[in-house]
């Protein structure tokens, strides 16, 4: 089924909502969580432009060459974007349909007593 692309995504944006959206079945929230995937690796990509044209350091107001607030944003963004992706559970390779998906929420984690 094809889901037309949202308005407002960049080259990256576009490629990945249509290598997901079109060969996959999406529930709504699963279209969030995609649209969301979609804006941060736009954002990747404007990142890397900024860091490209700036460098990966600068001057702060002291003198002082610091490593470049960009680089960090990108390292932050690149996280938020695996764990974007991971949570819609695509398969990978060989895998012909989605993995399977947790029916709960995990199990919170006691304290282990020491012996």
């Amino acid at each position: 089924m094809r889901h037309e692309v949202p308005d407002g995504l960049g080259e990256s944006g576009t490629r990945l909502w249509e290598s997901v959206a079109d060969p996959f079945e999406l529930d709504v929230h699963e279209q969030l969580l995609l649209l969301q995937a979609c804006r941060t690796a736009d954002l990747l990509d404007r990142l890397s432009a900024e860091v490209a044209a700036g460098g990966l350091t600068v001057v702060n107001q002291k003198g002082d060459r610091i490593s470049n607030p960009v680089v960090v944003e990108q390292r932050q963004q690149s996280i938020t974007l695996t764990r974007l992706l991971a949570s819609l559970r695509m398969p990978s390779g060989e895998e012909e349909k989605r993995p399977q998906r947790r029916g709960a929420a995990r199990g919170s984690y006691g304290i282990r007593g020491v012996v």
